[in-house]
């Protein structure tokens, strides 16, 4: 559960942004997404190798 702090006299409108943020950050949404498919984690291990692959060709591009 999120709990908010809110000041006295504080527009709704920043608390909800407040709550946003917050509910970003605690990456909820992400979560869910992850658990309506069950993936091994060979196959987990093998994007995040891809990923990082990807990451260094980009970064020895732009180095070049």
């Amino acid at each position: 559960m999120l709990i908010i702090p809110i000041k006295e006299g504080e527009n709704i409108d920043k608390a909800l942004k407040k709550y946003k943020k917050k509910y970003e950050r605690t990456a909820i949404v992400k979560q869910l997404r992850d658990r309506q498919h069950y993936t091994k984690k060979s196959v987990k291990r093998r994007d995040t190798i891809l990923r990082a692959a990807f990451r260094e060709r980009l970064k020895s591009q732009l180095d070049n």
